[in-house]
């Protein structure tokens, strides 16, 4: 039996409905998909849409901003959402509403939308780097190296010059900056590694596409920073990892696209 978990932030997931149907109607849905930056209170998300192609939806948002789901084809044992700490004051909603913990028997699925930063200067790139280390304390807490443990999501960070177009003109940038890259890689000293590089190790395997620089899709220039990243025991599962490069492409996408890992592993 496989298993297939996908990533995908869909920059508000009312809108993106056409794009998702598109999705599941040509490729099937995955069972397991961790969305981010769904943008929708939790009484206005779009249930009755994934009921079609799932039977589990659990979800935690906000108007206009973040919001993270895992949605899938068997119930999880248990499900929470945030960083499962004190948190930060005044960012409560917000922490709630961008990190999804999901166990399904053994194998333990994390989601997260971690903070862009805005700027190197800015208090919220300090958060950022502080959002990433509670992760990975969050990981310490729940589980070991040695479990199956997935980490997905939309992560705001580049790790490697692969991972941008035009890495030389990045380096202050707050997705690509050396102290972020290195919150990340701490975090991952847990007991991670990077399975959509073991399976895509090239230049130009990307999944965010901005909006705001013409073609960047048609000329492919982009970023990586959504990730399928995993335990050692988890990553010796994945067969396969994919970029559907073609949701992009669909008219009124998302700025980011899904990526989708296969797993040998039976739910």
């Amino acid at each position: 039996m496989t298993l297939k978990i996908a990533t995908f932030n869909v920059n508000s997931v009312k809108s993106r409905i056409p794009v998702l149907i598109q999705w599941f109607e040509t490729k099937g849905a995955p069972d397991i998909l961790c969305l981010q930056e769904t943008k929708c209170v939790d009484e206005d998300f779009p249930a009755y849409f994934f009921e079609d192609y799932f039977d589990f939806c659990n979800y935690r948002g906000m108007k206009s901003y973040n919001g993270v789901a895992v949605i899938s084809k068997r119930e999880p044992d248990e499900v929470s959402f945030g960083l499962g700490d004190e948190g930060e004051a005044g960012r409560e909603e917000s922490e709630a509403a961008r990190v999804a913990f999901a166990r399904f028997g053994k194998l333990f699925v994390l989601n997260t939308y971690i903070p862009q930063g805005k700027d190197i200067e800015h208090p919220d790139y300090a958060y950022k780097l502080r959002f990433i280390a509670r992760v990975r304390a969050l990981l310490e807490r729940r589980c070991t190296p040695d479990d199956l443990v997935v980490w997905v999501g939309d992560l705001n960070v580049a790790p490697s010059e692969i991972d941008v177009a035009n890495p030389k003109n990045k380096k202050n940038h707050v997705c690509f900056h050396e102290d972020v890259k290195r919150a990340l890689a701490s975090a991952m000293e847990w007991g991670l590694v990077d399975i959509f590089r073991e399976h895509l190790p090239n230049e130009g395997e990307y999944t965010f596409w901005d909006y705001r620089i013409k073609d960047s899709l048609a000329r492919n220039i982009g970023w990586r920073i959504d990730h399928v990243l995993g335990t050692r025991s988890a990553a010796a599962l994945c067969r396969s990892v994919s970029v559907e490069r073609e949701l992009r492409a669909a008219a009124k996408p998302s700025d980011h696209t899904a990526v989708v890992a296969e797993f040998d592993y039976d739910l």
